[in-house]
């Protein structure tokens, strides 16, 4: 390829690129521009897509294609002459063409290279490790879920108590007359849930099967749908059947129900030893992360804007995805944060150089300690994930960089090392806690004292304290999955 660059100038993180490209490249861009554009293109006296390229630019002008030819060409072509220059990019260019013609193009490229980083002694580091102790209490809450699953519902021959559920049919009413969304039939609710608006569960608690009843509600004032907010309703309720929830004996006959062992004493023995091993990949996960917060606070470096401000791209297209999976967009999300996108990207912005910090720390220790990854370590990395997706290892490939992965291997392998060089303070789970919520007092101190004053519902505040959270809808009872396109749509009694 005909392509030309050269270094114009050179300052502390930003490099200056001149870029030409020749007239056969050029001309080659232009042509697969014509072919890809002639068929929305009208010319007098020719069937649309048929008019030849002359044509076409004598019609509109020779530079007609140059654009289309130009945003094809220049990435690639900027790409190239970073590779020729050896230039360690961490940050996308920002790319002005300065001249075009028929001859070709020439383009100016701002790069931001790699910073230096200035690394200190990150052998003999030292973090707090949590014993990997069982507790009887962490055994017992292991041992509910199981129980919790073989836990079954039955009817009952008596009135309904909280913890029981009740299957009843409703309908709701404002003055004397039904509402839309307030009416449900053999609907299962479960009692002390507070699934329902305030008031309704506790009226239903002491009805028998068969009995119907009135019930005198009030919707609360921040009740989402406007026309029921702080109103008073009935509604008229008829319980059909009340079912209590029926566990099992804890004896051997449990343990062959829900496991492989033949007593409750191998099951328990059994679930001893997982949890003593996910608290050891937790503690050694959580002494890891100590130890790279040190490491990233440790290096001396001068972090370049445009590197944060792409990191914080990174940071906040992953987050969009992981709410577009819960059908909420970014925009909404903002909305119930009452927040804009500048004020997104400045609270980002600690969390981003802390991220870049880490990730320059963890690259100059494989330098130092010379850490290589064989193409043959990746292969067999790629042929794992292909089996455990039942995915061919082509389409592996197809979605993961070989040198992304390679980079990533080489940074488990620094921190890796940086671990097994440092001195862990072992300390009991008890004591961890304490530590954690000092910690998370103090942090919470420190948030109070630089954020902004901010005026939040109190059901908008409960929407967004977790990303994870989902808006909820207007329906009779909570809903499981988000709908907020159908937020306004019905007026229904949850609260």
């Amino acid at each position: 390829m005909n392509v030309k660059s050269s270094i114009d100038n050179k300052e502390k993180f930003s490099v200056e690129l001149t870029v030409e490209v020749g007239a056969e490249e050029f001309e080659a861009a232009l042509e697969r521009a014509y072919k890809k554009n002639r068929g929305s293109i009208s010319v007098p006296g020719f069937r649309k897509g048929k008019a030849p390229r002359k044509v076409i630019e004598g019609m509109y002008g020779s530079g007609v294609f140059y654009q289309d030819a130009i945003e094809e060409l220049y990435p690639k072509t900027c790409e190239e002459a970073i590779v020729s220059q050896n230039l360690d990019v961490v940050a996308p260019p920002h790319v002005e063409i300065l001249e075009v013609g028929k001859e070709g193009f020439t383009f100016k490229a701002d790069v931001t290279v790699r910073p230096e980083v200035t690394l200190g002694n990150y052998k003999g580091l030292e973090a707090n490790k949590v014993l990997a102790t069982v507790t009887d209490e962490s055994l017992e809450k292991e041992l509910q879920t199981y129980i919790d699953r073989a836990t079954r519902l039955e009817a009952v021959e008596r009135s309904a108590e909280n913890g029981d559920t009740a299957v009843i049919d409703f309908e709701g009413f404002k003055e004397g007359i039904p509402f839309q969304g307030g009416k449900g039939e053999n609907f299962e609710l479960i009692l002390g849930s507070n699934s329902f608006i305030p008031g309704f569960e506790d009226q239903v608690v002491g009805m028998s099967a068969g009995e119907e009843k009135e019930i005198d509600v009030t919707f609360p004032e921040d009740y989402q749908a406007e026309e029921l907010a702080g109103k008073p309703a009935k509604f008229k309720v008829k319980l059909h059947e009340v079912k209590a929830k029926v566990t099992p004996e804890l004896d051997d006959e449990f343990a062959k129900d829900v496991s492989e062992f033949e007593t409750l004493a191998s099951f328990k023995e059994d679930l001893r030893a997982k949890i003593a091993d996910r608290n050891m990949v937790q503690s050694e996960a959580h002494f890891k992360q100590a130890l790279l917060d040190q490491l990233g606070d440790m290096v001396k470096i001068e972090l370049p804007e445009p590197m944060v401000e792409a990191q914080i791209d990174r940071i906040m297209g992953d987050y969009s995805s992981r709410l577009e999976n819960q059908g909420i967009t970014m925009e909404m999300y903002m909305s119930y944060m009452q927040m804009n996108e500048q004020m997104m990207r400045a609270e980002l912005k600690s969390g981003a150089e802390k991220q870049i910090r880490t990730q320059l720390a963890l690259d100059a220790v494989v330098k130092v300690e010379n850490i290589q990854i064989p193409d043959e370590e990746v292969a067999e990395e790629f042929k794992k994930i292909a089996e455990s997706m039942n995915v061919s290892i082509g389409d592996v490939e197809s979605v993961l960089s070989k040198d992304t992965f390679k980079r990533d291997m080489a940074r488990d392998r620094a921190i890796d090392l940086v671990a097994s060089n440092a001195k862990a303070n072992l300390i009991s789970e008890e004591e961890a806690m304490k530590i954690e919520e000092v910690s998370k007092d103090a942090d919470a101190t420190d948030d109070k004292e630089k954020a902004p004053k901010k005026t939040r519902t109190k059901k908008t505040a409960e929407k967004t304290e977790n990303v994870e959270a989902e808006p909820k809808k207007a329906t009779a009872r909570k809903s499981k999955k988000a709908e907020p396109k159908k937020e306004e749509e019905e007026a229904k009694v949850e609260e």
